[in-house]
Order: C-alpha cells, then structure tokens, then sequence
C-alpha cells in the first residue's frame, strides 16, 4: 500500500530502489561464563577476532586512498585506534581471566560500561562518540562468529536504516546502493556532507522508518524534498522518471559551465574556489574551473601516518598543489587537528573533556615545539612554485596571529639565506570560525592579509548547537539572524579594509544559500569540488547588485521564518 514519509532533505537527487531494511545492531548476549580451563583459548578466540576487524579496517583504509581518504579514513582510523585503545582491550581481557566471562558476553559488559561513564558526561559530543564505540563492538562481535560484514550491500537496493556510518558510505555506493535513508541523523552530520560528495540520495530523521518500511519493498527516494515513496503508484513512476530526465538535462547545463566565466547576470565578477585536501581533488577542481583553492586541508598528511610528517614529505606535497594548479593561487591551511580527530602520531592530546573547544588548531601547532616551523618552512619553500596564501585555523586573538607572523618573517629570512626561492610575500590569513575573533577582528585586521569564515564552527559555536547531535540539526543554521549579522560585519569589514574574505564551510558549497551570501556581501566562495558547478551556475542567475540593494530588508529579519521568506521572494524575482 502506498505511504509518503517525510524527513530531512541530506542528499539532493531521485532514486527507484527496492527497500534493504537493516536494523540496529545490538550486542544483546545473555550473561555467559566459560570453564577457567578455556581462558587462554577464550582470549586467543577475541585477539583473533579483533586482528581480524584491524585487518579490515586497515583495508578498506587503502582502497579509500584518493579524493574521499580524508573524509572516510578520519573514521576508519578513529575505529583502528579504538581498536588498540588499552583501557577497552585490558577491560576484555580481564572479564575473561578474572570473571571467566565468555568473549561475547565481555563484549557486552564492557560495552556497557563504557556507555555508563559516557552517559554522565555533560558533553553532547562525547555522547555522541557512543556510536563509534557501537560500531567497532558490532564488527569484533560478528568477527567472533565469522559473520560476513552486513554493510555490503545490492545494486539496485535503497539502504534503510537507524543511522549509517560515513566510512560505509563510499563502499555502499561502489556495490551499487542507490540511497540511503535513515531514521536519525542530521543533514549536517559527516555522513550527509560525504553523501552530498558521492551524489548519493539521502534522506534523514524519517520518524518511524523502520516500523513503516519492510524488506522488498519499492522505495521512490527524493532526497531534495526529504520524502520517500512506500510502493509507489502510476503517477508517483511518473514523476519519478521527469525528475531523471531533468536532472539529466541538469548535468549536462551544468557540464559547459566548465570553461565559463565567474560572472553574475549583472557581470560582478566572483571568485569561485575549490577545497581540497589530496592531489585527485586538485585535479577534480582544476578541471572543473576553479579559480583557486580556497582552503587545502592538511590533516590528511597527519592522520595517514604513525609518525609526524618531515619538512621534505610536507613539501613535495604543497608543491605538487602549487603545481597543480597551474598559477591559479592556493590556500594552505595550517594544522587543525585536535582530540576530536583521529590521530595515531600522538600529537593531539586524548581525553580532552570538550576537544571541540580545545587544544586544536593554531593553538597546538603554537603549543608544540618545531610543529609551526616545520609546516611554515615546508609551505614558504612551495611558494617559488606559484602563489601561496597561508591560512590558521581557530583563532582566538590578536597575540596568535602575532606570533605566527613573527614566525614566519624569521623563517622567511632563514630560508632565503640558505638559498631557497620563496615568494617576495606570502598573505597570511585567519579563519573567522571563533565568535571572538569575528568580534574583535577590528582589533588585529591590521595583522592579516584576508580572511576565510568557517561556518561550520562558527554556527557551532555562535549558537552553542554541535552539528553533530542529530536532535540539533534544525538549530544549526545560517538561517538565524545572529548569524547573518555577524558574517555581515566580517564581509563589510574586510571590504572596508580591502583584504579579499571568503567563506569556505558547507554553507558556501549549497547552491540555494548563494544568493544570500552574495547579499551579504560574499565574492569569494570555497566549495567542494562535487557542488563547484552548481554554485557557479547560480551566481550566474543572480543579480549581485539588486541582492545587496536588498540586504538591509534581510538584515531586518527577526526570525528563521522571515529570512526563509526574503529567500523566497529572491527566487521569484
């Protein structure tokens, strides 16, 4: 019988599937004891098991390497270090000697444990790390019975379920997976923006999925709307089929974009940048048009190994983006690695209460000696090969950004005393994501040569909302007045002191909030090269003057609801 369920709108796109409904893994085993005679082959049965989950992990990690590593392998690294985390693995192993507890019902104990202290703890984004913990539990327990591995999925399949990690995502869709539909999450959950790269439908925070929806049943997914379609009809095929044909007719619009220029409808010119972190998305972006890239991500030569990457190795892989991207400019962001982010070289503090809120960005590369020089040396030293900004994360105040450029003045000369060619100057910049230093930037814009908001914190932060806590994804918006007055005040501040500024958090990569952007006064956007093309096309739809002829109007807006409707009155004109 047909049904229409709505939830949140993750992943943009349509999809006709037959429904794959997986339920909630639950380590449920009864207690279970075993003859003290049988502990060492209990221990060696759940080491075995749990080599067997890191050979996995460390797999699947090396089929990953690529445009998404960086995305994807930050949690199949966080689940390789929980696998070798000696509190979780000591605990087993003492369950079993001492209590004589089965493998299994260890699992179970222990799992249950770690939720309780988790559960005390007034911090959502610890609690929210439950589900890591679930996940890497769920795979040593099915590896204890050989199971197979229930994230592989059929093509053709629309996967239905309580929630879906971001590591499973890009091997779902190379089995052929069409969708995927969740009955929790947030559209601003890592799992969504890595659908979103994969152009992989999505829907979230359907109530009652999994009461509704039953094996084999046929599913119309529309991830821009939210909906999804229970046995559809006639027309609901129908429809379907239109949606196909125009995103169809779409793509291809969108594919001869690719040598256009960044222009509005009024001809303001836009830049239209590219983040990256790996040498396949600099390609991605540069063959799609980007005029630069607006933020390359660093992590990534940190989190891939045990070690600290040398000055050579960070070298040979700034000038490769330099490089790369043929003289258009590039935007090296400096280590932003914090408790929050896998990380097996032993930099990151652990067990940091709030890691979101805490030793991260600037502030560990000032607090750990050699770090900030190395990284500085090896970009200055990339420089010769073209035009290089340097951009630090989770600024706070002035005396940062003064450290930092004393640093790199006396770097700069070292440098060229030992024959190097560096650039006569390389721009510093700091990201606006601390709500501090969007409202004392006036008192340290002086010290930087441009700067990049990062919406994704700055939301965060500004509204005390973790994107990460799905029962907050509707209070993590732009759409809240606080917010829009405070990127205004950036954007107009920049443009008072003529340092460019960009916006370089999802935000700027959905195609539906660039008129408002360009209202605020946004001429430099950063984006993931999979929403590059979209962006492009719409700035070219708009009248960038009549926009900001409207800001005032907008800047009025007392609530969610009126911004939506100065959105929607943009659209109609």
């Amino acid at each position: 019988m047909r049904q229409e369920l709505s939830g949140l709108a993750a992943s943009r796109g349509s999809a006709l599937g037959r429904a794959r409904v997986r339920l909630p893994h639950v380590v449920d085993v009864v207690a279970e004891y075993i003859d003290p005679a049988d502990v060492d082959a209990e221990l060696a049965r759940l080491h075995d098991a749990i080599d067997r989950v890191r050979t996995e992990m460390h797999a699947m990690r090396d089929r990953l390497q690529g445009a998404l590593a960086h995305e994807v392998g930050e949690f199949l690294d966080l689940h390789a270090l929980l696998l070798d985390d000696p509190e979780l693995l000591h605990g087993l192993d003492e369950l079993i000697r001492t209590d004589h507890s089965s493998a299994d019902y260890a699992l179970r104990q222990q799992r249950d444990r770690i939720a309780a202290v988790f559960a005390r703890m007034d911090d959502d984004y610890f609690r929210s790390r439950m589900d890591d913990i679930d996940q890497v539990i769920a795979r040593v327990h099915a590896s204890l019975h050989r199971r197979l591995d229930d994230t592989t999925g059929v093509a053709g399949e629309v996967l239905v379920t309580d929630n879906v990690a971001p590591a499973e995502l890009a091997q779902l869709q190379q089995q052929g997976v069409v969708a995927i539909v969740t009955s929790s999450g947030s559209a601003l959950s890592h799992s969504a923006i890595l659908a979103r790269s994969l152009h992989l439908p999505m829907v979230v925070g359907v109530p009652g999925l999994l009461q509704r929806v039953n094996d084999g049943d046929a599913l119309i997914v529309d991830g821009g709307a939210g909906t999804v379609v229970i046995e559809p009809r006639a027309p609901d095929l129908r429809t379907h089929r239109a949606q196909l044909r125009a995103q169809s007719r779409d793509q291809r619009e969108l594919n001869r974009l690719r040598r256009q220029p960044n222009r509005s409808r009024d001809d303001v010119s836009i830049q239209v940048h590219a983040n990256a972190e790996s040498r396949e998305g600099v390609a991605e972006a540069h063959a799609l048009g980007a005029t630069g890239i607006g933020l390359y991500r660093t992590e990534f030569l940190f989190l891939r190994s045990n070690d600290l990457p040398e000055e050579q190795e960070q070298f040979q892989a700034y000038r490769d983006l330099v490089l790369g991207m043929s003289g258009r400019p590039v935007t090296i962001r400096t280590l932003d690695l914090g408790a929050d982010k896998a990380d097996r070289t032993g930099l990151a503090l652990r067990d940091e209460p709030n890691p979101a809120m805490g030793m991260r960005g600037i502030r560990l590369s000032l607090a750990r000696t050699g770090l900030l020089e190395t990284q500085l040396r090896a970009i200055l030293r990339a420089s010769g090969y073209g035009p290089v900004r340097i951009l630090l994360p989770m600024v706070t105040m002035r005396e940062e950004v003064r450290a930092v450029r004393a640093e790199l003045d006396r770097i700069a000369a070292e440098l060229r005393r030992e024959g190097h060619e560096i650039a006569p100057h390389v721009a510093l910049g700091t990201m606006i994501e601390v709500p501090a230093a969007a409202i004392a930037l006036s008192g340290f814009i002086s010290d930087i040569d441009f700067v990049a908001i990062g919406t994704n914190d700055l939301i965060q932060y500004l509204l005390a909302a973790d994107r990460n806590n799905d029962a907050l994804g509707e209070l993590h918006t732009l759409l809240h007045p606080a917010v829009l007055r405070v990127m205004r005040d950036v954007l107009l501040l920049a443009k008072k002191h003529a340092i460019p500024a960009s916006v370089c958090g999802e935000i700027a990569g959905d195609a539906r909030f660039s008129p408002l952007l360009l209202a605020l006064g946004l001429e430099e956007f950063s984006v993931h090269p999979s929403s590059l093309l979209e962006v492009r096309r719409t700035i070219r739809s708009c009248d960038v003057h009549a926009l900001r002829a409207s800001a005032p109007s907008l800047m009025r807006a007392r609530d969610r609801a009126q911004i939506e409707q100065w959105m929607q009155r943009q659209l109609a004109s």
